[in-house]
């Protein structure tokens, strides 16, 4: 039973497909269906008729906006892959898609190479420790070069690619690839839905060799069993080469490299071969780790161990709420309960569905390593931990990103309030990024995302799903403010009686300059403020950061020092003390010499070489710094940090200032000081 066990475990790969807008990245996903047989026709994209891009407004768009789960098997294994959203505004689904993922799929331009996105979600993949193959896409194109594309993942990326394949042809005339393990040539026909075998064209042969060569001294170099068989008979066999490639990939030490043309079906089955043999089960990556009181609670991918699980996206259909979760142990039955440990409340799995993108297959149970839909949870969102009732933990949830965008929304109709109050409560729920409050000044409803595509997408939702007119204001960066000269010995007494028990806090406070963030700390000696009342000015501090003198922005980038204090034995409370810690830095920081910040972007256009100098001047126009200009593929890249409030409405310029042939993509990169007349709220 255990060997059972085991070896349906081994035999499951939960892997994303990771890339840039418009690198292919659901056409590799249409194509894998299609070579698996869990689809029966190939799926286009410019169509409107892809599996995974089934919302209405992915169709329209031509852009994956959500990230739909499919399932399918190659080679008597189980694949559950998520389709992610290219697109810098979707980026936080990427960031919870990867939490349960074990490997991925890097899918890159053969033309463009690594892309800001690209990189964006490469760097994310870093950070969860998410083993990667990568596949470089449309060699057909005009321009494309695999060894172009491969010395910009070098280059930007930082992994060592160890390349696999050799094209054959270029280009219009790219009919298949070199299989350097075996030393193959695979072949794809117009039109032929199979891949043939034949021997390397002779012409190919002896560079197919020095690749081969290159590719034995690169993984020896990196894998010591490779190695010892290398100085013993100066090769590798394919058997060798295949298991140190495996290591190497689930390590992170290397990057295996595939390429092909996901449009014209041509490298879709070596890319699922490759998933299959380099890319880890749920075996093979460590116990997932989380908290109990404080102590740590590791969970091994075990049918048998006590039931753990996070969810990590949330979506209302047709068909009722669905909560998608990946099983990182035990097993999950229908009619099932369950412990939301997030929530603290118990929930009843009404029903699991195995999920193809909008349509769902019925399950019985889930067991470890699965990643399936939930119909019944009421409490669970995005990052909810479920449990075992008699087996409680909490796994650590995806990142939330702050938002950086904000509109005004109200409904056209005053009879809609209610139903608009209710729609966006939902949005929220579904998308953790974006958020929904109401503004304390002019009391509009204020929706905040991750940029204006993401904004529109929410209200285009609201409108379509509920067929409610809605107004929309111009959009808004989010700003914050900081510190840019501190105030020292800053001291507030916080006095309060009015009958029965008073309140007394006395504190005194420096406050200087961070890089980023806020830290807090004590130099209090000698007892005059207890501990948990040093704990409460923390929290009263952490209060005060919400609003900023300037403008009431968020503040951050300060550090705060409690240095001294006192106390009264009767009135002295931690609500006291947290009081005067909110009052106290906000006097303080009326005292300090505050700086406005304004989020900034990394803008890359490419543009006709012909409009270059049009388009710098625009950018200069919205205080854009250039940071790079180089042309590739008979076009001009243009690199510029430009802030995000300059770039409402760009695409529209951008468009008119080119005929309609210029195109540009954007990625947050941090705050940075705004001029004064941005000071204003």
């Amino acid at each position: 039973m255990r060997n059972n066990l085991d070896r349906h475990l081994a035999a499951v790969r939960n892997l994303g497909i990771l890339a840039h807008v418009d690198a292919g990245k659901t056409t590799v996903t249409e194509r894998i269906l299609y070579a698996t047989g869990t689809t029966h026709k190939r799926g286009e994209v410019h169509d409107g008729t892809t599996v995974t891009d089934f919302d209405p407004q992915e169709r329209d768009r031509g852009i994956t906006i959500f990230a739909a789960a499919v399932s399918c098997a190659w080679r008597d294994h189980r694949v559950n892959l998520i389709d992610t959203p290219g697109h810098v505004d979707f980026a936080d689904e990427v960031e919870r898609s990867l939490r349960v993922l074990d490997g991925a799929v890097a899918v890159f331009d053969a033309v463009a190479g690594v892309e800001p996105q690209s990189e964006s979600v490469w760097r994310q993949a870093d950070r969860h420790g998410v083993p990667r193959i990568a596949f470089v896409n449309k060699l057909d194109r005009a321009g494309a070069d695999l060894d172009t594309a491969v010395a910009s993942i070098r280059d930007r990326l930082h992994p060592v690619p160890l390349v696999v394949q050799l094209p054959i042809g270029a280009e219009d005339a790219f009919t298949g690839v070199v299989d350097l393990l075996h030393m193959r040539a695979l072949t794809w026909e117009d039109g032929a839905d199979t891949v043939t075998e034949r021997p390397v064209p002779e012409e190919l042969r002896e560079e197919a060799l020095r690749r081969r060569r290159l590719l034995e001294e690169a993984v020896a170099e990196r894998h010591p069993a490779a190695l010892e068989e290398f100085c013993d008979r100066e090769t590798l066999s394919a058997g060798t080469l295949s298991s140190a490639l495996r290591d190497l990939t689930r390590t992170g030490d290397g990057v295996v490299v595939l390429c092909g043309s996901a449009y014209r079906n041509r490298g879709v089955e070596p890319l699922l071969d490759a998933v299959v043999d380099y890319l880890p089960s749920p075996l093979d990556v460590p116990a997932v780790r989380g908290t109990h009181d404080g102590a740590d609670v590791r969970r091994p991918a075990d049918p048998g161990a006590p039931f753990a699980a996070l969810a990590f996206k949330v979506s209302a259909t047709s068909t009722g709420r669905l909560t998608y979760v990946r099983v990182y142990s035990g097993t999950m039955e229908k009619g099932d309960t369950v412990w939301d440990a997030t929530a603290g409340r118990g929930e009843r799995v009404g029903r699991l569905l195995r999920v193809q993108a909008d349509r769902h297959e019925q399950l019985e149970r889930a067991v470890a390593g699965d990643i399936v839909a939930v119909v019944g949870l009421k409490s669970a969102r995005a990052g909810s931990t479920l449990c075992a009732p008699d087996a409680p933990l909490v796994l650590e949830p995806p990142g939330v990103a702050d938002p950086v965008v904000s509109v005004a929304v109200e409904p056209r109709r005053s009879t809609d309030t209610e139903r608009l109050v209710t729609a966006l409560a939902r949005l929220a729920e579904e998308d953790p990024s974006l958020t929904v409050r109401t503004d304390a000044e002019t009391g509009q409803t204020v929706l905040s995302g991750m940029g204006e595509l993401h904004l529109e997408v929410a209200v285009e939702k609201i409108r379509r799903a509920l067929g409610l007119e809605v107004n929309v204001g111009r959009p808004r960066v989010t700003y914050r403010e900081t510190v840019a000269r501190g105030v020292s010995g800053l001291l507030f007494r916080h006095v309060k009686q009015d009958g029965g028990a008073g309140q007394f806090a006395h504190v005194v406070l420096d406050v200087q300059p961070l890089e980023d963030g806020f830290d807090f700390r004590s130099v209090v000696v000698g007892g005059r403020v207890p501990q948990e009342y040093v704990r409460a000015v923390e929290a009263g501090c952490r209060d005060a950061l919400a609003e900023g003198p300037l403008g009431g922005h968020t503040v951050t980038g300060l550090r705060v020092t409690l240095t001294d204090g006192a106390t009264h034995v009767k009135d002295s409370s931690e609500t006291a003390f947290r009081t005067a810690g909110r009052l106290a830095l906000r006097e303080a920081l009326r005292g300090c010499a505050m700086l406005l910040l304004e989020p900034v972007v990394e803008v890359t256009v490419t543009v006709p070489e012909d409009a270059v100098g049009s388009v710098l001047g625009d950018l200069a126009a919205r205080r854009g710094r250039v940071t790079d200009s180089q042309v590739r593929g008979g076009a001009a890249v243009v690199t510029a940090t430009v802030p995000l409030a300059e770039l409402f409405g760009y695409a529209t310029r951008l468009r008119s200032r080119t005929q309609g042939r210029g195109t540009f993509t954007a990625r947050p990169t941090g705050y940075a000081p705004a001029p004064a007349v941005a000071a204003t709220p």
